[in-house]
């Protein structure tokens, strides 16, 4: 355990010896004035109402019951209504310092998960065309969700559905078969270049066929391999990739349908079958069989969340667009119906907002090849993975997100991801100039007594709250804790970097910053790999 780990576990055993419930989780945060410490608690305030005493009572009380040496702490104080303030001993830092040295690419991972699996399906996109800024967005975040939980002990499988059935795939043949047979691509259909080139080489493979089942079979092949060469680009691979047309061949959409009219809650009403979904929450009824026989989306939807269901997976985290903002309700309806045993609230979904992408001042709207967006390719191309993966991340989901192209391709501190890269390899740079091996690196605890002065410090206590800002990202799934972070670590990592040598100072001085520029280095690049970004040594 780290000290404050130590600290929370002490604090809890010290409420439940004043009679506090033995569930009690004590809060323990960096405040946000340092002058008042290391850490501070609100604890005594949240258990006045239990206790039936004064909180500033029960923080004397507390703090009595704690054995201060022990827990590296100098002082505690008593602020304000019956906060407690905690100053931690230097010797301390020097400890932690070393600890995050000695576990190197470990430092930041725990077992909070405990080795629970979870599925975290995201991206499913069309096989209709290429993938555009918005599923470049939802790749970005997907993946670093997935770090994040891996990170803190959870058995992640990452899974792609692919909607290779319905309407939109009967467009997709349309359109290339109209240019198969030299006519017009119907007005409803797709007229991107890429279409085009789906053509040309279907022609090029079956000159004298233009057979509807084949066209169809051919195209959504291309467009898969097309997209799968995107996403392996931008460092983002799958675990499984599942078919919404096996759910058709294999009979769970059938099954799935009986099983829903078997419910009570399905109804007939203007030749289309609905269900009662208003019963669950959601604003309408839906249709799931339209009049002329098809079904929407809700039903094989349904049927695979049933499948995720019965293998197993009893965490599933679903990630997607604007475009389905509360699509989610049925979904959760439909399960709620099919009599599985499926809880209230399963699967969570993460619904993240648009995605704009601005060069030169102004918005683009469009590429050439995809016909009506920018796509993922685009981005790649103009600014590399790295920027990408980082502006995509900058911004919590819910917000949104406006790509500023120009402001990714430059090479300068106004740039977020090179500014960050660079605090990385200026940390490499030291132990570079002075031939030291950096990862044969060893740290004398008294040496570390060395670091005194406040950025010093500072950056000390930055870099042992990165479990803790590892920990909050995963269970709020929220990477872009990540990036404030990052770009706070790398504020600090420079203005130390600028004020102090580190080279040619007297023992133990030299010693001392060494361990702290590695330790610097190391997280930096650990939080960079959670985002699925480069850890440069020379920039």
């Amino acid at each position: 355990m780290n000290d404050v780990e130590l600290l929370r576990d002490a604090l809890a055993h010290a409420a439940r010896s004043l009679g506090a419930p033995s569930d009690v989780a004590p809060l323990v945060e960096r405040p946000r004035d340092p002058s008042f410490g290391d850490w501070t608690t609100n604890l005594a305030l949240t258990l006045a109402k239990p206790l039936g005493k004064k909180p500033r009572d029960i923080a004397t009380a507390l703090i009595a019951a704690l054995d201060l040496s022990a827990l590296h702490v100098a002082a505690a104080e008593i602020a304000g209504a019956g906060f407690i303030n905690f100053r931690m001993q230097q010797a301390a830092f020097a400890r932690g310092l070393a600890a995050i040295i000695a576990k190197g690419d470990g430092y930041g991972k725990s077992d909070v998960g405990h080795g629970q699996r979870v599925m975290v399906e995201f991206v499913s996109a069309n096989p209709t065309g290429p993938l555009h800024v918005g599923h470049g967005r939802q790749a970005a975040l997907g993946d670093a969700i997935s770090r994040l939980l891996e990170w803190t002990g959870w058995d992640v499988s990452r899974e792609f559905y692919y909607n290779d059935a319905g309407n939109q795939i009967d467009n997709l043949t349309a359109s290339v078969q109209a240019l198969i047979r030299g006519q017009s691509v119907p007005e409803k259909g797709y007229h991107g270049e890429y279409i085009k080139e789906i053509a040309a080489q279907y022609t090029a493979a079956y000159p004298d066929s233009d057979n509807p089942d084949q066209v169809r079979q051919f195209a959504v092949r291309v467009l898969r391999a097309e997209q799968d060469r995107d996403l392996q680009a931008f460092g983002v691979y799958f675990d499984t990739y599942y078919l919404e047309s096996s759910l058709y061949t294999d009979g769970s959409v059938e099954k799935t349908v009986a099983r829903l009219r078997e419910s009570g809650y399905a109804y007939q009403e203007d030749g289309a079958l609905k269900l009662r979904t208003t019963a669950f929450g959601d604003d309408l009824d839906r249709v799931i069989i339209k009049r002329d026989g098809t079904y929407t989306y809700v039903v094989p939807d349904i049927a695979y969340h049933v499948g995720k269901w019965q293998r197993g997976f009893r965490r599933v985290i679903n990630i997607h667009g604007a475009d389905h903002v509360g699509y989610w309700a049925r979904v959760r309806a439909g399960l709620q119906m099919m009599g599985e045993g499926i809880p209230d609230g399963w699967p969570e979904y993460v619904i993240h907002d648009l995605v704009k992408v601005s060069r030169a001042g102004e918005e683009v709207r469009m590429s050439k090849r995809a016909g009506s967006y920018v796509t993922l390719q685009d981005l790649l191309e103009w600014v590399g993975r790295d920027a990408v993966r980082y502006f995509f991340l900058m911004r919590r989901y819910v917000s949104d997100l406006t790509f500023d192209v120009d402001l990714a391709q430059r090479q300068s501190d106004e740039n977020p991801v090179y500014y960050v890269q660079m605090a990385h390899a200026r940390m490499c740079g030291i132990f570079r100039v002075g031939g030291i091996n950096k990862d044969e690196l060893r740290v004398e605890t008294e040496a570390l007594d060395a670091l005194t002065t406040p950025e010093e410090l500072e950056l000390i206590k930055a870099l042992l709250d990165f479990p803790d800002i590892v920990e909050s990202a995963a269970q709020g799934l929220e990477p872009q804790r990540i990036t404030a972070y990052l770009h706070e670590m790398a504020q600090l990592a420079h203005h130390w970097y600028h004020k102090y040598h580190v080279l040619g100072e007297p023992e133990p001085v030299q010693s001392a910053r060494l361990a702290l520029a590695r330790a610097t280095q190391l997280v930096l690049r650990n939080a960079m790999t959670l985002l699925g970004i480069h850890a440069p040594e020379r920039m």
